[in-house]
């Protein structure tokens, strides 16, 4: 089972050479605080041979110092190396180990239980094939139990283990290890796994980590290790059409014009035809250029610099694809977003969308719901918080291509930005391109006179109803513009809601800024294609006579 073999002493190059050509696997552990997700891939490190001696040493002090186990070995502490995560006993930030056993290579994510680190789950998941869910034999599910699994089913992974730990403290009862397995998979039913093996573990105990237990003779499912061996992963993203984000132009001379990438699915070849998502253009494939030389053949992973047959014009953020099999090219997906910061979401604010190679102002137009992660229900919000997670609106300064995140996890994935601390501050799974006629701008048709060169505007919370953002297009008005503001719509705007102005240029944009002036209003402006957008909003904090705005431009 372990990685050791004789060809380490008898030829070590031919060692190396089936290391090499052996898959890779990554998964991660998830669930609730204290289920054994450290112990869990501390024993596999542990049972697969990868503890070197001066670790060892280490890890025998170190458990005796900070153990749990009262001075026995503590396979945590392989992975719980923060002196936070060792004091408190939990697991804080994500840790990658790796390890290998004669038929694969693992690459393992450690993820937090506890809710405040959901947002560093998600990043552990983000590339993982595999998930491994523990559950507490005594405790059955919890809070977080379903909330990660909810994570990882947003993510695109298909395959779980659901590893019912610490069996040994319930007397590795079948009944409560059956109970669970049913719970479990009654409330995964709706989350589109492709399969699901529960598996009773103790993994302090090493009890079906390696080899069957004597303990469970009525369970004849697999190992964990036997599993994580032998489910097929590979090819998937091979059998799916060809994407590739264009990272980079390259042009070293007058003669050379590579279009450099990683292939995110399918298979390419010399001679074959591709698309240009953006223009429609269309040319072949004349060389696949790689450090080590032109190859007949590459697949998704691989790292290649493709050259084609015509002139097209195609820069960094482009996507080549199938002809075949085009992505979407739009401005308005609509996606799963889970919400990583602090702060709220605030709908219509200007957003860095970082998706592949590609990154352009976008805001949420529209939150359509949240989603209770207990029960799966759907429930109507005006923002997110902080490990939120909800179905929203994007509105994007100009189209790019994606596929839907179920077609294809890497280039149905996104990130959001904020423009001034440039924190992260939402992941996002494409579900659609949202529909032109439902567009989320909500164009308001505002109540309004004209004497013919200048309109007056009643603004009013019956003008505006609904909640998000609403929005008042002035681009076909000429002449000056008034507002005449009522309670109600100050009132509306207190809740947390957001109006969008998109005026024809800079001219009509004193009339909005004396209007929040004189309201005590913030506002944030940004230039489009088409002319400018303001976003007129409410803020609670306050410094005397001095509305005091934290983002943007206020008033």
């Amino acid at each position: 089972m372990s990685h050791q073999s004789d060809l380490i002493e008898k030829d070590i190059l031919a060692y190396l050479k089936s290391h090499e050509e052996k898959s890779l696997l990554r998964f991660i552990t998830c669930g609730s605080v204290d289920d054994g997700k450290s112990t869990l891939i501390g024993r596999l490190l542990w049972d697969s041979k990868m503890v070197f001696e001066d670790q060892l040493a280490s890890l025998e002090a170190d458990s005796r110092k900070v153990g749990t186990q009262g001075g026995a070995i503590d396979y945590a502490l392989l992975l719980d190396g923060l002196q936070a995560e060792r004091e408190q006993g939990i697991t804080i930030d994500v840790a990658y180990r790796y390890f290998s056993t004669d038929k694969r290579k693992f690459i393992v994510a450690d993820t937090p239980g506890h809710e405040q680190y959901t947002r560093n789950m998600v990043t552990g998941a983000s590339t993982a094939q595999v998930a491994v869910i523990l559950v507490d034999a005594r405790k059955g599910l919890l809070t977080q139990t379903r909330r990660h699994s909810f994570l990882v089913s947003l993510v695109g992974i298909r395959h779980i283990v659901l590893a019912v730990n610490k069996m040994d403290l319930i007397g590795f009862d079948r009944q409560k290890f059956e109970t669970i397995r049913r719970d479990y998979e009654e409330f995964a039913a709706s989350l589109g796994f492709g399969d699901i093996t529960a598996i009773p573990l103790s993994a302090l105990g090493g009890d079906n980590m390696i080899e069957p237990s004597a303990n469970t003779p009525w369970y004849q499912g697999p190992t964990l290790m036997n599993f994580l061996e032998s489910v097929q992963i590979e090819g998937e993203d091979r059998e799916k059409p060809f994407r590739m984000p264009v990272q980079w132009v390259n042009r070293p001379h007058l003669d050379f014009r590579g279009f450099c990438g990683t292939i995110a699915s399918g298979v390419i070849r010399p001679g074959d035809e591709l698309l240009v998502a953006s223009s429609g253009r269309t040319s072949r494939v004349t060389r696949i250029v790689t450090m080590n030389g032109d190859l007949p053949e590459a697949v998704a992973g691989q790292s290649v610099t493709l050259t084609l047959a015509d002139e097209v014009d195609i820069s960094r953020g482009e996507m080549l694809s199938a002809v075949d099999a085009p992505p979407i090219h739009a401005r308005h997906p609509e996606a799963h977003l889970v919400w990583l910061q602090e702060e709220p979401l605030q709908p219509g604010q200007i957003y860095l969308v970082k998706a592949a190679a590609s990154v352009t102002p976008g805001r949420v137009t529209a939150l359509q719901y949240t989603v209770d992660v207990n029960t799966l229900e759907q429930k109507q919000a005006p923002t997110l918080g902080l490990n939120e997670i909800g179905v929203a609106r994007l509105e994007l300064d100009r189209p790019i291509s994606f596929d839907t995140y179920r077609q294809n996890r890497h280039t149905g994935s996104f990130i959001l930005i904020d423009r001034f601390t440039n924190a992260t501050v939402a992941a996002g799974m494409v579900l659609a391109a949202a529909p032109l006629e439902a567009d989320t701008e909500q164009l308001t048709d505002l109540p309004g006179v004209s004497d013919g060169s200048q309109l007056r505007i009643s603004l009013s919370e019956a003008a505006v109803s609904g909640s998000g953002v609403g929005a008042v297009d002035l681009r076909g008005e000429y002449g000056t513009v008034e507002f005449e503001v009522k309670d109600s719509f100050l009132d509306y705007l207190g809740k947390g809601n957001r109006i969008l102005f998109r005026l024809r240029d800079p001219e009509q944009l004193p009339a909005v800024a004396l209007m929040a002036f004189e309201h005590r209003l913030s506002f944030e402006f940004d230039r489009t294609a088409d002319g400018v957008s303001v976003l007129l909003f409410r803020r609670d904090t306050h410094s005397g006579d001095r509305v005091v705005n934290d983002g943007g431009i206020g008033i």
